[in-house]
């Protein structure tokens, strides 16, 4: 197991056991691992389309994580609380959409210029249109209307999730931009407390959210 791969794994663990302390309706949306038959035939059509296959880090999370599933919440009746939306960059993508969202399409060009990158995370779930790729040696931002550009913030999946328990476990509150953690009905959310109405939407949830620090 080469030494990516290893730091991959330990950092989504320590993750998904903060997690399981302090936001069990987000760690209740972890998915099981995705299958292999799904992951190689994400590969598959990847080296098929674009000539590379999937980010050997990319495929040790899905064989960890294969996606999230929301969770019904009793008291969120305005269904404003996204469960599985517990990393700052949205919502981790299983790999039929993840590679989806890469394939240029029937007569199109590669609007990525040929980045052997792959999105795998998002907070538009109606219709992704931005968030965040991953290849080897970088995670960066995706946005549908423009190809990729710019220095990558992280230099690997372990590294976000790094950045993201630190955030949790030492802050400051801030550290990965404006939108802050917080908790509310036993999920772990992000958003930006500055706002004049917190959380994007809310209105009944925002009375219970609470940053973590």
């Amino acid at each position: 197991m080469s030494e990516e791969i290893q730091r991959v794994r330990a950092a989504w663990t320590r993750l998904e056991q903060w997690l399981a302390r302090h936001a069990p309706l987000s760690h209740r949306s972890v998915l099981a691992p995705a299958s292999e038959e799904e992951i190689g035939a994400a590969d598959a059509e990847l080296r098929r389309q674009l000539g590379f296959g999937l980010p050997a880090e990319l495929v040790a999370l899905w064989r960890l994580c294969g996606g999230v599933e929301h969770q019904v919440i009793e008291e969120d009746e305005q269904g404003e609380v996204a469960s599985g939306a517990f990393l700052p960059g949205g919502i981790i993508l299983p790999p039929s959409q993840a590679v989806g969202l890469r394939l240029p399409g029937v007569g199109h060009k590669d609007g990525w210029g040929g980045l052997p990158a792959v999105p795998w995370l998002t907070r538009d779930e109606a219709g992704p249109e931005s968030g965040h790729w991953v290849c080897d040696g970088a995670v960066g931002r995706w946005y549908l209307s423009e190809p990729p550009e710019g220095p990558a913030p992280f230099t690997s999946i372990a590294h976000y999730f790094d950045e993201v328990f630190s955030t949790l476990t030492q802050g400051p509150a801030d550290r990965m931009g404006s939108d802050v953690p917080g908790l509310v009905w036993g999920c772990l959310i992000w958003d930006d407390p500055t706002r004049q109405q917190p959380f994007r939407t809310l209105d009944e949830a925002s009375a219970h959210w609470h940053p973590v620090h």
